[in-house]
């Protein structure tokens, strides 16, 4: 069939997703946003915190750039990390300028919310820990009041269109192709290819596997955080998260014994690992999270959750282990959201601009998905106009090249390489991941994890075992130390080939 021609294709409807697409749209490109599930299911519903942003009277950009760079152990790209810090501010501007409404103090400004490793109140959020399921509701309102965006619901990608080295598309599952002049990857983490995790059943890095497939780069795979305090439940609580916004309001973690053990506000890295430490000398008995103390209307959403599942956090202990939370990794990409492959973009968690570094910042993240979608869409539409303004006018592109295939032209992509999509992970994968890439690594269980049949934790194990270190959240049984030579160093990745190691600007 004829392929459904677009400027700008956004495959993802998560926050990273929906935001680009409607800067896209203001840029003026026509968008059509792909969406393979229900907006409601994007792992964006699901954050409790917020975004991160030196709007406080005693902040700054710099204390915020410090923080970042001191969270990310040496492996933080600095110039990724001004970006982020410096446009943050501008990003909450722009979101309240589209009808987003925060939680406010009694003063009427903008309450800010204190998390690990900030040395500052800095956490904008919404309903308390409800601010992923408002961003979402918002921007979905915004972009289907948008008449320059088309939504493909229930729309999976199968593959990456590509022609003379170059992205020209994405193909779909029932058979469609999608002809773009730039397409942007908005799909999302992998934390859930883990058997105990935080994030939706989705979130198995499917963009990441269609990148792979087409010969993209990746970088940074071996960094995962896992988070402290997802509650262990016998049930279908298990791995329900409970904010570390929560810890910045006075709750405290308890080993089995009812002490305190840990600076709850710690980077996550050291927090993770010390609540699993409890766990192996305990011999398994339980950590706790204490949130007696801590007003329950603050994170009423938490709250609620907790208490269908059948814990009364005002008055019972909360029992808690870490989970995997978010891949700081993903398809490398320059500070415009550029990925190695000319008309291809990354944007949110299944991108790495190298902001995050070892281990993120807590609330960076949905910070950047804001921050970097705007700069995605703005290069992505700018490109696109170049590219469509060229093929008509028969003339150069300039910077940009000219395409190497006519949007809508029967040869605008080669046959997709997944013709079913990226695979899913087993269950046995899962379990495979956990075991031998959790909190803790080594040669030999990275050895067992690189011959795994999903293509992605192979890679994972590829990139963990050229890392022969300790750093942040990637840590080595056999590599304790934190060795100086891989500071500002990225483990890349392309297809099948050996990783290599590199330094970003």
């Amino acid at each position: 069939m004829d392929p459904l021609e677009t400027q700008v294709a956004v495959v993802g409807a998560g926050a990273a997703g929906l935001y680009t697409a409607i800067c896209a749209a203001r840029e003026g490109a026509s968008v059509t946003l792909i969406a393979a599930a229900p907006l409601a299911e994007s792992s964006t519903y699901y954050a409790q915190g917020g975004l991160a942003a030196a709007i406080g009277e005693d902040d700054s950009l710099e204390l915020h750039l410090a923080d970042t760079l001191a969270a990310g152990r040496g492996a933080v790209r600095e110039s990724a990390a001004r970006v982020l810090c410096g446009h943050a501010p501008r990003a909450v501007e722009d979101l309240q300028s589209l009808g987003m409404r925060f939680d406010t103090d009694d003063c009427g400004r903008i309450a800010l919310g204190l998390e690990g490793g900030h040395s500052a109140r800095r956490i904008v959020h919404a309903g308390g820990a409800a601010t992923g399921q408002r961003l979402i509701v918002r921007l979905r309102e915004l972009v289907a009041a948008d008449g320059r965006i088309e939504v493909l619901e229930r729309a999976r990608a199968v593959a990456l269109l590509t022609a003379g080295g170059r992205c020209h598309g994405v193909a779909l599952l029932d058979g469609r192709r999608v002809a773009s002049d730039a397409t942007v990857l908005a799909t999302g983490g992998a934390a859930a290819l883990w058997q105990r995790t935080t994030n939706p059943p989705g979130a198995v890095g499917g963009g990441l596997v269609l990148a792979l497939a087409a010969g993209v780069k990746l970088a940074d795979l071996e960094f995962v955080q896992f988070h402290p305090t997802a509650v262990a439940a016998a049930d279908g609580a298990d791995g329900l998260l409970v904010t570390e916004a929560i810890r910045g309001e006075g709750a405290r973690l308890l080993d089995a014994d009812g002490r305190r053990f840990t600076d709850e506000l710690a980077p996550r890295d050291e927090v993770a690992l010390a609540v699993q430490h409890q766990l192996a000398v305990s011999g398994g008995r339980p950590v706790s999270l204490d949130m007696r103390s801590v007003d329950p209307a603050l994170f009423p959403s938490v709250v609620a959750a907790l208490r269908e599942a059948g814990i009364d956090p005002a008055r019972e202990l909360v029992p808690v282990a870490p989970a995997a939370h978010y891949v700081m990794g993903g398809i490398a990409t320059d500070l415009w959201g550029r990925a190695s492959m000319p008309g291809l973009y990354a944007v949110g968690e299944c991108s790495c601009t190298g902001l995050h570094g070892a281990n993120r910042l807590a609330s960076n993240s949905l910070s950047e998905c804001f921050v970097f979608g705007a700069r995605a869409a703005h290069a992505a539409a700018g490109e696109a106009m170049t590219e469509r303004g060229a093929a008509a006018g028969g003339v150069a592109a300039g910077a940009a090249g000219r395409r190497d295939a006519p949007v809508g032209a029967a040869g605008a992509g080669e046959a997709p390489a997944l013709a079913a999509g990226p695979p899913a992970p087993s269950a046995a994968t899962r379990a495979t991941l956990w075991r031998y890439a959790g909190l803790e690594r080594d040669a030999a269980g990275l050895a067992i994890l690189a011959d795994d049949p999903h293509p992605l934790a192979r890679l994972i194990a590829r990139s963990a075992q050229a890392r022969e270190e300790s750093r942040g959240a990637h840590r080595r049984r056999d590599f304790p130390a934190t060795e100086l030579s891989y500071d500002g160093l990225h483990v890349t990745a392309v297809a099948e080939e050996p990783p290599a190691l590199e330094r970003w600007e």
